[in-house]
């Protein structure tokens, strides 16, 4: 059994790469669930001087025994193959179970998907086979993300003031993929200045309109669902996109989850906010204190995962970016409450 939990995945990741027939990365971050696919396909691939094939539910639309004959097929000119797979109607543990229980991969298999429960069949298959493994991706910490920003900064040859890196943090999600998109975009802003200052934060990471996003969200942690639709067009109308509100809401939810498990665990709410770093603005802890008192860990932990699959769903569709990101407002605001949802049952 090969269970990779959250943190230990980046040392399971270590140069040339663990040798596996096949891994699943599965988790509520979707970014950081294809970034660690990607790491460790180009890891295999260099090791074993092979080529990467990407095949989804629409490549097996068309051609149903392609994913069994890449697995299967030894390259003609040498080298090894490495197959990486999305999770879906087709490619699933029914599909998979043969090929893996079977031992005649002469590919690695890296399959991606998103959060599964312990008993999830796909998850199971993995973790229980002798040639797989299961690595576990979920939101950044604050941890995770000062060390994504050392990567990256430290790459453009910038160091950071650290009211600076805070403010920074702070506005980071629980999307790997977007926050390395926005560190990234940082670093070229302040390329030639050597350090990085809260004024440059400021100026390029977040805006005048991070008001109208904090209403929005507010008013689906407190279970206004009206109210959140209302400031999101507000939102939406002074130029926002809605990716990022889906981005923001999934940081709020993640400050929430992490307040309310320290809670549970028996701290005063007063000692918890004086902990958050950075800083819980005072004008923001009746509404934290009224969240907390609504939302339970695991409703939160739901909701979270809701909030993933919103963010990789209006990635791939942004035409209905809008209409994803509203929906889970709405589906935020209705778990906010719920008596109320049980009551209208």
């Amino acid at each position: 059994m090969v269970a990779i939990k959250a943190h230990q995945a980046n040392s399971f990741l270590n140069p040339p790469g663990p040798k596996y027939a096949a891994v699943l990365f599965y988790g509520t971050d979707a970014g950081l669930v294809a970034e660690r696919a990607q790491k460790l396909a180009a890891l295999v691939a260099a090791r074993e001087a092979g080529e990467i094939v990407r095949i989804d539910d629409s490549d097996l639309d068309n051609d149903p025994d392609r994913l069994a004959v890449e697995l299967q097929t030894i390259p003609m000119f040498g080298g090894s193959k490495v197959v990486r797979a999305t999770a879906g109607r087709r490619i699933n543990a029914a599909a998979l179970q043969p090929l893996l229980e079977g031992g005649t991969l002469a590919a690695t298999l890296i399959v991606e998907a998103a959060n599964l429960k312990p008993s999830d069949s796909m998850r199971a298959l993995f973790e229980k086979s002798a040639q797989a493994a299961a690595v576990a991706c979920y939101g950044d910490e604050a941890v995770d993300i000062e060390a994504l920003i050392r990567e990256v900064l430290t790459a453009h040859g910038l160091t950071i003031a650290s009211d600076a890196r805070e403010m920074l943090v702070a506005r980071m999600g629980a999307d790997r993929a977007m926050s390395r998109g926005e560190i990234e975009k940082l670093a070229l802003y302040a390329s030639g200045k050597g350090q990085i200052e809260a004024a440059d934060i400021d100026a390029i990471v977040g805006d005048a309109s991070e008001l109208a996003i904090d209403r929005t969200l507010n008013a689906a942690a407190s279970g206004d669902a009206v109210r959140a639709v209302a400031e999101f067009s507000r939102a939406i109308a002074s130029g926002e996109s809605a990716q990022m509100i889906i981005l923001a809401l999934q940081r709020a939810l993640q400050r929430l989850h992490r307040i309310r498990g320290e809670l549970d665990a028996g701290s005063s709410f007063e000692d918890v906010i004086r902990q958050q770093r950075p800083p819980v603005h005072f004008k923001a802890k009746d509404a934290i204190g009224l969240q907390c008192r609504m939302w339970t860990s695991p409703r939160l932990a739901e909701a979270l995962a809701k909030a993933a699959e919103a963010a990789k769903a209006a990635r791939l569709n942004s035409n209905l970016e809008e209409a994803i990101a509203e929906e889970l407002l709405i589906a935020v605001a209705t778990a906010a409450r719920p008596t109320t949802r049980r009551a209208a049952g």
